[in-house]
């Protein structure tokens, strides 16, 4: 279960990380190409400055997770985790409500299942 957990962390750190690239350094492109649908084109370069502070933003969840793996006492590793997660989560559950519900399938829903693997582990 904890490897699981750990993955699933992983892949949500490395999600993040992603996030990060192309809010910051790739928004005029890969940005225009991901909310192709939500944003009209001509948008992307005025917005070019909030998105990289998005971005800085889904780097520090990145941090905080990546953190978690260098912690070596068990508790706090998991509680350090777990914080990074529900932010995760809760900014996931946000973007669902207020921009599009395909963020809940992207982003708040990895999340949701590495709290649930990491609350599986103290219950088991």
């Amino acid at each position: 279960m904890e490897l699981v957990a750990k993955i699933v962390i992983g892949i949500v750190a490395l999600e993040h990380l992603y996030i990060l690239w192309f809010e910051m350094f790739a928004w005029e492109s890969k940005g225009k190409e991901i909310f192709k649908d939500a944003l009209p084109a001509e948008l992307f370069k005025p917005t070019k400055g909030l998105a990289a502070n998005q971005g800085l933003y889904n780097g520090f969840l990145a941090a905080g997770l990546i953190w978690s793996f260098f912690i070596s006492d068990p508790l706090w590793q998991q509680h350090v985790a777990l914080f990074f997660l529900s932010c995760v989560a809760i900014a996931g559950l946000f973007g669902a409500v207020t921009a599009s519900v395909k963020i809940f399938f992207v982003q708040a829903l990895p999340a949701i299942i590495g709290i649930i693997l990491l609350l599986l582990q103290t219950v088991l």
